[in-house]
């Protein structure tokens, strides 16, 4: 299992956090605070149904994709060539074209861009039916235009979607994705079950950075059903207690660099 770097994104703190640099009574000024992120999707080569790629980071050119609005609340920090989609999953010692089915957490335009390199491929997508739902209600009604994209979204055959219903699927031996919702109501975390390496927790964005989760801080102005999130972390503290498991946050910069620096992959 690899970690693939596609680059940073940057924000203001109260897009991650509850009350994240708001005001209050007795400091009016309060500075705002800006965190980088790191845009992550992982790879997984399985021996069962081959090369898996886990969500697929933004589109390459998201100043031409993303609205400016979008750009200029999020902007784009850090992307080198080497941060493209092909070429990390290249540096990884594969290609692109290797990839057997792609694992969707959710579709918002920061995981799910990358869905442009498999268009017109018939490689499965696979993502949950209510985030499939709500990407196309957001994305057609315009309803969450700056978060979902038609972009990516194409209802002609042109991607391979598969869908599923359940709130916990086991993909294949070793992988099972689990219903997780509050920031999206269809996201799912992935669990990977790895032989030497014990289990890894690939969250997407339940929880952005590792302070929602070890701090116990909701999201912000990203969070959509509160009540959902909480039921959502309160699962995940127990599967991780289970299996002792490693986490991987959304777009943890420092937590994400230091598992890419701690070992090639996993296995």
């Amino acid at each position: 299992m690899h970690l693939l770097d596609l680059g940073s994104l940057s924000c203001e703190e109260g897009w991650l956090f509850t009350a994240g640099g708001s005001a209050t009574a007795s400091n009016p000024q309060r500075p705002r605070k800006w965190r980088d992120l790191m845009v992550l999707a992982g790879l997984i080569d399985h021996p069962e149904m081959g090369l898996i790629l886990f969500e697929t980071g933004c589109a390459e050119d998201i100043e031409i994709k993303w609205n400016p609005a979008n750009a200029d609340v999020f902007p784009r920090t850090r992307y080198e060539p080497e941060h493209r989609l092909p070429a990390a999953i290249k540096a990884a010692g594969y290609d692109i074209k290797d990839v057997k089915a792609v694992i969707m957490g959710h579709l918002h335009l920061d995981h799910a861009g990358g869905l442009e390199h498999f268009l017109n491929t018939d490689v499965p997508i696979y993502v949950h039916e209510e985030e499939f739902k709500h990407a196309c209600w957001g994305a057609g009604t315009k309803a969450e235009e700056g978060s979902y994209l038609p972009d990516y979204l194409p209802l002609d055959g042109s991607l391979n979607w598969q869908t599923f219903n359940d709130s916990q699927l086991d993909l294949c031996t070793g992988i099972t994705l689990h219903l997780c919702p509050g920031h999206t109501p269809g996201l799912c975390i992935m669990q990977v079950n790895l032989p030497q390496d014990g289990t890894f927790i690939w969250t997407t964005d339940q929880f952005h950075v590792r302070e929602n989760y070890e701090k116990n801080h909701a999201q912000g102005w990203l969070l959509r059903d509160h009540k959902s999130w909480m039921d959502s972390t309160n699962f995940i503290r127990r599967l991780q207690r289970l299996y002792s498991a490693t986490l991987i946050f959304g777009h943890d910069l420092e937590v994400g660099t230091a598992l890419i620096q701690q070992k090639p992959f996993y296995q």
